[in-house]
């Protein structure tokens, strides 16, 4: 083999892994982006599992790339070591399509007719119908097929260019004696390991083997032993990509691993013990075997593994948490240790959606969070509690980290390619993480007032309490109408919230006007009317960045958030609707004349 030879396969290597990844990048622009958002949502049951990762993996062209996905899932919370499993499994099984498709580079190769159908002739106007598409389409669907047409046809090439860079070496007879080596079992298994672990794919290693396969010095013998090592070897770039996970996230990396050992060994001895007693005929007098025979071997040996392991699929959790024992944490006194904080996976910032979906999960549990520690700042009012107070306190601390967490990773995301849907999106989240924040900040200001009261023995003339329950009750129902807009993305709520917050505003101010009064008449004494003036204002603060929330969700759908805009447009209008609504809630929530 010349030197022009083996620069020629180095060349073919290359065009066939750079179309396989053209082309899944391509199939995934199709899909919408969403395969990694279906395999986390969908994964539910162990069969699931299995078709939805054969699903997958069949499209992206890489068992490894699902299956460090799946390891992001489990490292942030997504999904579940066990839920892991069957995902891996049918990653294992999604892996040998390329192996078929691969096959459809023998078309034309008998000559006649079936000629015009040839490899060549149909990658050739693949590609220039791709290439038209991908220039000049202005529509992304189209171009997103040309991406898949045109990483087919440099596939093919790439396939091409390698069977005819190996194909002098049908005649050289120390060729067929090194491969005849491999009909050793664990000397195959080992060359897999070691070709697919350099090239990080397994489906380029079982592609190079379907273009040596032409030379018709690989025996079956030497094929087998060899696929079964090139699983293996896939678990390299998995493993890798555990790296900086946390403990599950490992455990689900080591579970590939394991799937591929335990899959050669048991099918090493069955196999060959069957050989050894049945003889079978393609593995004697080293047999050649073709392109399709190693697909088929492939598609065999993988679902065979599978169907023998799933069974056992809780017993492969149980090793991998005996491998990864947890370490003893050193306990700490911190508030976040009595919340489930989350964690947003870094290894999600390239594939947006996931991104999107894990931060809009946080936002959610950070809502969700703040309205439980507002709700329970004002249950202290009155009736002050230690215990109660502390997980106050200690709610608004994760909030704060919530905050950090989320905003430094959304800054990450908007250095992503975003569609223009997702742009608006993060722009969503970043206006209004510190719109929750602060929510929780005067949820621990109303707790200090709350303690001021209880520590100074502060008794509120009747209606000045009057006054604070009608609040109280007003904002418990602005605070539940804005976090369940925001978690459902319902407009016509969010635009409920503005009439209210308008009416919230006016009781304030009443309530301001009706404790000087009373000061003035000596019903109140100036120590109930510090506090009472501190509950007020935080009561009116929290009504503001309510309306903020509801205004930035109505504003991401007109694709604008020039909030001053929205809200001066709305009050100069007192359109009827929210003339309406504005009625009804100072109806609702009023004061005793």
């Amino acid at each position: 083999m010349s030197i022009a030879n083996v620069l020629a396969l180095i060349g073919g290597v290359a065009l066939f892994l750079f179309g396989m990844q053209l082309m899944g990048d391509g199939l995934k622009k199709v899909a919408g982006n969403k395969l990694e958002l279906v395999l986390w949502k969908l994964s539910g049951t162990p069969i699931k599992g299995v078709l939805l990762g054969t699903f997958v993996t069949a499209v992206i062209q890489s068992s490894s790339a699902t299956s460090a996905m799946v390891v992001g899932f489990v490292n942030s919370g997504m999904m579940t070591v066990a839920q892991s499993i069957s995902v891996v499994m049918g990653a294992n099984i999604g892996t040998s399509v390329t192996g078929w498709l691969l096959c459809l580079s023998m078309l034309g190769k008998s000559g006649g007719l079936l000629s015009l159908l040839s490899t060549d002739t149909i990658s050739a106007v693949v590609a220039f119908i791709g290439i038209i598409w991908l220039m000049f389409s202005k529509k992304e669907t189209k171009r997103s097929a040309g991406s898949i047409m045109l990483g087919f046809a440099v596939l093919m090439y790439g396939m091409a260019a390698m069977s005819d860079a190996v194909a002098p070496l049908k005649e050289s007879e120390s060729f067929r004696s090194l491969l005849t080596m491999f009909d050793n079992p664990l000397l195959g298994i080992l060359i897999g390991i070691l070709i697919t672990a350099l090239l990080q794919s397994n489906s380029a290693s079982v592609g190079i083997l379907q273009a040596i396969s032409v030379t018709g010095a690989v025996s079956y013998a030497a094929a087998f032993p060899m696929i079964m090592g090139m699983g293996i070897g896939a678990s390299i770039p998995v493993l890798l990509s555990a790296v900086g996970a946390g403990r599950d996230g490992k455990r689900t990396s080591l579970i590939y691993l394991l799937i591929n050992v335990f899959g050669t060994v048991i099918c090493t001895v069955v196999f060959y013990g069957a050989n050894m007693i049945l003889h079978f005929p393609f593995m004697q007098n080293n047999a050649p075997i073709s392109m399709v025979g190693i697909a088929m071997m492939n598609t065999l040996y993988r679902i065979a593994a599978i169907i023998v392991l799933m069974p056992f699929m809780k017993y492969l959790e149980r090793i991998t948490d005996r491998m990864l024992r947890n370490t003893p944490e050193k306990k700490e006194e911190t508030a976040a240790k009595s919340y489930d904080i989350g964690h947003l996976e870094e290894r999600f910032l390239e594939n947006p959606i996931l991104a999107l979906t894990q931060s809009k999960e946080a936002m959610q549990r950070m809502a969700e969070l703040t309205k439980n520690g507002l709700f329970g700042a004002f249950d202290l009012i009155g009736k002050y509690d230690e215990a109660e107070a502390k997980k106050v306190i200690e709610a608004e601390d994760v909030v704060d980290h919530y905050e950090d967490m989320l905003g430094t990773y959304l800054i990450k995301v908007t250095g992503k390619e975003l569609n223009h849907e997702q742009t608006l999106e993060v722009s969503l989240y970043l206006h209004t993480v510190s719109d929750f924040e602060r929510v929780s900040d005067h949820s621990v200001n109303i707790q200090e007032v709350a303690e001021e009261i209880f520590q100074k023995k502060v008794q509120f003339s009747e209606p000045a309490l009057d006054e604070l329950h009608v609040l109280e009750a007003a904002l418990r129902k602005i605070v539940g109408m804005t976090f369940e807009a925001f978690e459902k993305g319902d407009l016509e709520l969010a635009g409920k919230v503005e009439p209210l917050e308008e009416c919230i505003d006016t009781l304030c101010q009443t309530a301001k006007l009706n404790h000087v009064a009373r000061l003035q008449t000596q019903l109140c004494t100036l120590k109930q009317g510090f506090v009472f003036n501190d509950l007020i204002g935080n009561f009116e603060r929290v009504a503001d960045h309510c309306s903020n929330i509801a205004v930035a969700l109505v504003e991401l759908h007109a694709d604008s958030f020039d909030t001053h805009e929205y809200l001066n447009d709305i009050k100069s209008r007192q359109n009827s609707e929210f003339q309406r609504l504005y009625e009804q809630y100072s109806e609702e929530y009023s004061f005793m004349s």
